[in-house]
């Protein structure tokens, strides 16, 4: 899976903001904050990770057991999903 086209991610301040462009910036008007972890599996997903990359990727990254790890990935996806950002 990978993010949709016409989303870029830029850093304000101390704030990740996911920001649509272009044709994607015509159709929907909103703005979505990531933290450093949303940040971070949102550039895993620039890669067209599967939902076990992202959680590997995460346990790699930071210090969590799997179960959080897994459950982090399981709700962030769930938000993309909700806000119908994804290709699966």
């Amino acid at each position: 899976m990978k993010i949709k086209g016409g989303f870029v991610v830029n850093k304000v301040g101390s704030q990740h903001v996911v920001v649509p462009v272009g044709e994607a910036s015509m159709e929907r008007h909103c703005m979505i904050r990531l933290n450093d972890t949303g940040a971070f599996l949102w550039g895993q997903l620039g890669a067209n990770a599967a939902e076990e990359d992202l959680v590997q990727a995460l346990l790699a990254e930071y210090a969590v057991d799997d179960d959080t790890a897994r459950a982090d990935v399981t709700a962030f996806l769930g938000k993309l999903r909700a806000a119908d950002l994804l290709e699966e």
